[in-house]
């Protein structure tokens, strides 16, 4: 469980650098060798879905408080 939750933290930092290659690339963010770059564009969008599915994985850990 605790393992789980440690990727939920690594999800947010990967998410946000995705958001930001993903707006340098796409023009939005200037002032970079990034800016207007299709490949970071992709890389970044690329890293966005990385991010949500470690931040969704991290999250959906059964939390049963069952004891039997």
């Amino acid at each position: 469980m605790r393992r789980r939750l440690l990727i939920v933290p690594i999800g947010v930092i990967v998410l946000f650098f995705g958001f930001v290659w993903f707006l340098q690339g796409i023009g939005v963010l200037p002032g970079s060798f990034m800016t207007g770059s299709q490949f970071w564009a992709i890389a970044g969008g690329l890293a966005v879905i990385i991010g949500l599915a470690a931040i969704g994985f991290g999250l959906s850990g059964k939390r049963s408080n069952d004891k039997k």
